[in-house]
């Protein structure tokens, strides 16, 4: 008789990780990505946005990009000094990207709200993420529209943006993945993958 091979699922992978070890370094990353989406469209659903829109939504806006390239630049660290550098990228854009869309959803509900001939009708906070979606899509279903100067103006910032998030950005940490595998492979150990 012969002797039974081990099982396939024990098999460790090229980087020495068994399935089980690949599952649980998946799962965290993918957790934490889920969790912070989630988290950030909880937070825009039951935020107080009963204030005027004006020059302070303007600031607020322009801080909120600032914010978010300075985690953008705190996200291609920590992906080059990670363990895992291409789950790190997958956690850093399930969490950039989310949080970009919702400043200009928490914008456009503002300006809808103290505006109310902004938009082709109002816009709930549900509304105002779709159109956002949509804008960043590129698909634009003519269902929502801006009206006013101010929501095209709006808009056409969201769209420069965008073009800048999915080109520049993507570009970035695609780079600091490469760096990271480098950096891994050449003997550096690496970060653990968390925040």
């Amino acid at each position: 008789m012969e002797p039974e091979a081990p099982e396939a699922s024990a098999a460790p992978d090229r980087t020495g990780a068994t399935p089980r070890q690949l599952r649980r370094m998946l799962v965290a990353p993918l957790s934490r990505s889920v969790a912070s989406a989630g988290l950030l469209t909880w937070l825009f659903y039951v935020a107080p946005l009963d204030r005027e829109a004006g020059v302070t939504t303007a600031l607020l806006l322009i801080l909120g990009l600032g914010l978010f390239g300075a985690l953008v630049v705190w996200q291609v660290f920590a992906i080059t000094h990670a363990k895992h550098p291409r789950l790190r990228a997958v956690e850093a854009l399930a969490t950039a990207v989310p949080l970009f869309l919702l400043l200009f959803s928490v914008t456009y509900f503002l300006l809808s709200q103290n505006e109310p001939g902004s938009f082709s009708e109002p816009l709930n906070r549900t509304d105002a993420l779709y159109f956002t979606v949509t804008v960043f899509a590129t698909v634009g279903f003519g269902d929502i529209a801006p009206a006013t100067q101010t929501g095209r103006a709006l808009t056409t910032v969201q769209m420069i943006a965008d073009l800048i998030l999915v080109g520049l950005i993507a570009k970035v940490l695609f780079s600091a993945v490469r760096i990271g595998v480098a950096r891994r492979a050449a003997g550096g150990t690496g970060t653990d993958d968390g925040p």
